[in-house]
């Protein structure tokens, strides 16, 4: 899952892509890097930054996601966003996929995914925004599995097919750093809940385990990262560097396929 953000404020490459120009070759340079998926967010959720507005978000997709569509082809697009308002606009624009940050149910965001038979990706943000963790007591894995467990029930309750749902645990959501490490460390927890997807990007994760505080610096401290995730069950790899994260997937898969057949044989 290549990401397009078209802000002038997200992290790592906020105002790179603000136009539609460079929108459109952004598109079609993670397509071409072998993305499976555009993820487009118009609303950055960085850390310590207040939301764009509902109006702004809107405008930039207005502006932007149509050049982004024409130049993806064939490749889905999601759309990454906390607003029904938003993931409406987008899917009625021909986004696939809803990427939901909100980290709780959206009976709207249910009415949306099955009127357009979206995909729907759920994210765990711990009742917090990204700038504040919260207390787990039973420990996060524990905290994340009840969370996809109760999104679950309700999507489906809700006329959601269960295998339109995906499942991203939330790295840096209302999550301290050790809380990070836990959750890539155990992926194979969540081997019910699949698709698994993990975004872990140039986080701040990688960020304090490498020392490196430049996010643009983050690439080898990602892919490790990343390549800890598939070995562990992710299916889906949320990237900036899309090549990179590639060649970790393909190596962690190939390690992982190995491993299982010795552990059968």
């Amino acid at each position: 899952m290549g990401i397009l953000n078209l802000t002038p404020d997200s992290f790592s490459d906020g105002g790179l892509y603000f136009e539609a120009d460079a929108a459109a070759r952004r598109a079609r340079q993670l397509a071409d890097e072998g993305a499976d998926i555009l993820d487009v967010g118009a609303c950055s959720t960085a850390p310590g930054k207040a939301p764009a507005s509902l109006d702004e978000e809107c405008d930039r997709l207005r502006r932007l996601l149509p050049s982004v569509m024409e130049a993806a082809g064939n490749t889905p697009v999601s759309i990454d966003t906390f607003r029904p308002e938003a993931a409406e606009l987008a899917l009625s624009l021909g986004a696939q996929i809803v990427n939901d940050e909100s980290g709780a149910f959206s009976p709207e965001m249910a009415a949306l995914v099955k009127r357009y038979d979206a995909d729907w990706v759920v994210m765990h943000v711990g009742g917090a925004d990204s700038s504040h963790a919260v207390a787990y007591p039973e420990g996060v894995t524990a905290a994340v599995r009840a969370f996809f467990a109760e999104m679950q029930n309700a999507a489906v309750a809700a006329g959601v097919p269960a295998e339109r749902l995906c499942y991203d645990p939330g790295i840096g959501f209302g999550k301290t750093r050790e809380d990070d490490l836990r959750l890539l460390a155990s992926c194979g927890a969540f081997a019910d809940f699949s698709p698994l997807l993990i975004g872990v990007s140039r986080k701040r994760v990688v960020g304090v385990a490498t020392g490196e505080s430049d996010p643009e610096n983050r690439l080898y401290g990602t892919v490790a990262a990343q390549a800890v995730a598939v070995y562990g069950g992710a299916a889906i790899i949320r990237a900036h560097d899309v090549r990179a994260a590639l060649d970790a997937v393909r190596m962690a898969q190939a390690i992982r396929k190995v491993n299982e057949g010795w552990t059968k044989s």
